[in-house]
């Protein structure tokens, strides 16, 4: 029977394998998702599948714990102001150095370890940012430093790449074309903006949060399915808040710009990406218009 169910899977499958060779679907893999080897192996393997069949991924990560242990190593107190991080000139050059040298590298080594093909771009190759500020719980605007937000995108990187059947995986940098200085933007915007820029067929959210929930701490409360129109309602009874909310706001934006759907999922989960886009029932949450 294990075998039966196994031919099984893989005819639940063909709809959607069939539906999607050619497209291109953008990733966004953080949040703890990060920080276990495992499951960031486990990832990537799942997008060298997605790779072989036809599909034509693009990752774009986050950096979280990875560059607070290294601030705290050189002296530097990590501190947030509404989600985003503070990021002094000293700072920059650090958060520059472990995504460009650490987890960028280590990302495309895991793809290739597995007999995919890879290629790590700086995000400052791709996003174009402007300074932005930080908002206090007061309301008030808080200088924080060189973080950005996007407001441009350079696709000749990945578009040489994609042409060659090369996954890319980006960093979430900005350069501020006034300075040629690298501005760290916040990867959940990112990825919005570079799908919104492809009109990719998927936007895949990977993190440790399993989807929506309608309450917040009962992880059976999962919505599976959510269109723009529903997302708003949510946000105004207060279903939606906290981390949640700017990411449902990039996917309605998203979708607004022709994304065809948005998904948000738990990384942390085996095969997590593949159940979610190749079963009928997925595993998390789906956004649509």
């Amino acid at each position: 029977m294990q075998a039966i169910d196994k031919a099984k899977a893989l005819i639940e499958a063909l709809p959607y394998l069939q539906a999607f060779r050619g497209q291109t679907f953008l990733i966004k893999m953080g949040g703890a998702a990060m920080e276990d080897p495992d499951v960031v192996a486990r990832v990537m393997r799942d997008i060298v599948f997605l790779e072989v069949a036809g599909i034509y991924p693009i990752v774009v990560h986050g950096g979280g714990k990875a560059i607070s242990v290294a601030m705290e190593q050189a002296g530097l107190q990590p501190e947030f102001v509404g989600g985003l991080r503070v990021t002094t000139d000293a700072a920059i050059d650090i958060v520059a150095r472990v995504l460009g040298e650490e987890i960028n590298p280590g990302l495309v080594r895991m793809i290739r370890d597995f007999g995919g093909q890879a290629l790590g771009i700086s995000g400052n190759e791709v996003f174009l940012g402007k300074k932005t500020h930080g908002t206090d719980a007061a309301g008030n605007r808080v200088d924080i430093g060189r973080v950005g937000e996007v407001v441009g995108c350079q696709l000749a990187p990945m578009a040489a790449a994609q042409q060659a059947g090369i996954v890319p995986v980006i960093s979430p940098l900005a350069m501020e074309p006034a300075t040629g200085r690298p501005l760290n933007i916040n990867a959940d915007l990112a990825a919005a903006a570079l799908a919104k820029e492809l009109r990719v067929v998927k936007l895949v959210y990977l993190s440790d949060v399993s989807g929506l929930l309608a309450d917040p701490l009962d992880p059976s409360s999962l919505i599976h399915s959510v269109t723009c129109a529903e997302a708003d309602e949510f946000i105004a009874d207060g279903t939606i808040s906290g981390g949640m909310l700017p990411k449902i706001r990039s996917a309605v934006d998203a979708l607004n710009a022709g994304v065809s759907k948005v998904h948000f999922v738990d990384g942390r989960l085996p095969h997590a990406l593949l159940l979610e886009i190749f079963t009928d029932g997925g595993i998390g949450t789906e956004v649509v218009r």
